[in-house]
This record gives structure tokens, C-alpha cells and sequence, in this order.
């Protein structure tokens, strides 16, 4: 005697497939593998370096800080820069130009894993202020308006927190024009490239 039809026996043996397909599943196991690439790890910038390493781009020497861009913000770094002592107290435009020279150091291999860059390049140079300037004036080898936006912003918040300076800078290029107060506030260092405040172009020294 048949106990079923083909059919009957066919639909058996589907039914039983099913049933260890839901078993293997319950299990907790894994019919087939398919590799995920996630990517890397998204990184945390600190933009910040340790006084443990505190940096010497040329000679140890007197303790300044410079204004390094990081995060789109611009942030102080300390570093040791070779001006006298004797030069650090008095002398405007060395110590100015010892600053100059640290800005456009290409950042040291602690700073760049903390994530501070600098856009400012050099050579660049400066001297005291001309006949007709105003008093203080810090004249550049480049014209200050030609300047990125974000390195002059390095520039002016670095002289007037380390050269001595009563909030802001006179600064004029090589060229006739007049000399520019510049400052150096809270948004500018939020925005570096965004303009910054100026206080002239100033009358001339009497």
C-alpha cells in the first residue's frame, strides 16, 4: 500500500529543510559571512602638546608662544626661541623677528600629531618703523593685505601677546602705503580666516 503521492513526499522533505534552516537560525548560526569595512577609526584631534614637549625649533632660549592653527581655530603653543635674554626685554623688532621665524618653522613632528599646521611662509622679515610712521610700527618685507587672511592672523595675535604690545600691532609692508593698527579678538581666533579688525590706516608720527 501507498502511504503518500509523490507531492506528499516532496513537500516533506521541504517542510524538514525548514525546520533545521529555523534551528541553525535560533542558534545563533550564521549562514553565510559577509565582510563589513567599516573604515578607519575616526581620530580625535587634541590640539594640544604637553609642556613635557615643549618645542626648540632652532636654539634653546627664552620661552614665547605662538599662535598655530589647529582645528580652524587658532591656538598658543609654547616654544623656545633663540633670542637673548638681555634682547627678549627691550629689543621690539629682534624679538619680533625671532616670532616671525618660529611661525613659518614647519610645526615639529609632536605639534603635527596634535594636529597644529601653520600658514605662514617665509622668508619673511621685519624692521622698525620708518620716517613718518606712527610710533611702534613694525614694518613686514610683504605687504600685511597680501598676506592669507589665517597667517596674518597668526602673525598679529602672536606680536601683540609676545612683542610687547598694548592689544594691537602697527604693521606696514615694504611699499608707500601707511601703516595698519591690527587686533587680535576672540573671533579672530574662532575664525582665523575670517577679516581682521584694524585701526587705521594711522596718521604719521609728528
Amino acid at each position: 500500500m501507498r502511504t503518500g503521492t509523490t507531492a506528499d513526499r516532496s513537500l516533506a522533505v521541504l517542510a524538514g529543510a525548514l525546520a533545521l534552516a529555523g534551528l541553525a537560525t535560533g542558534c545563533g548560526i550564521r549562514t553565510t559571512t559577509v565582510p563589513v569595512d567599516a573604515g578607519a577609526a575616526p581620530s580625535r584631534v587634541p590640539c594640544e602638546v604637553s609642556e613635557g614637549n615643549l618645542t626648540t625649533q632652532a636654539q634653546p632660549g627664552v620661552a614665547v608662544r605662538v599662535y598655530l592653527v589647529c582645528a580652524s581655530e587658532l591656538t598658543p603653543v609654547e616654544r623656545a626661541a633663540s633670542i637673548p635674554a638681555e634682547k627678549a626685554l627691550g629689543d621690539r623688532v629682534q624679538v619680533a623677528q625671532a616670532l616671525l621665524d618660529e611661525l613659518a618653522e614647519e610645526p615639529s613632528s609632536t605639534e603635527r600629531d596634535a594636529g597644529f599646521e601653520s600658514y605662514v611662509r617665509g622668508p619673511l622679515t621685519v624692521s622698525g618703523a620708518r620716517a613718518g610712521d606712527p610710533l611702534g610700527t613694525l614694518r613686514l618685507n610683504r605687504q600685511p593685505e597680501d598676506l592669507p587672511t589665517a597667517a596674518l592672523a597668526q602673525i598679529v595675535c602672536t606680536l601683540i601677546e609676545g612683542a610687547a604690545t598694548d592689544g594691537s600691532v602697527v604693521l606696514g609692508g615694504p611699499g608707500a602705503y601707511g601703516a595698519r593698527g591690527y587686533r587680535c579678538d576672540d573671533e579672530t581666533k574662532r575664525d582665523p580666516e575670517s577679516a581682521l579688525p584694524t585701526t587705521g590706516p594711522l596718521p604719521s608720527a609728528s
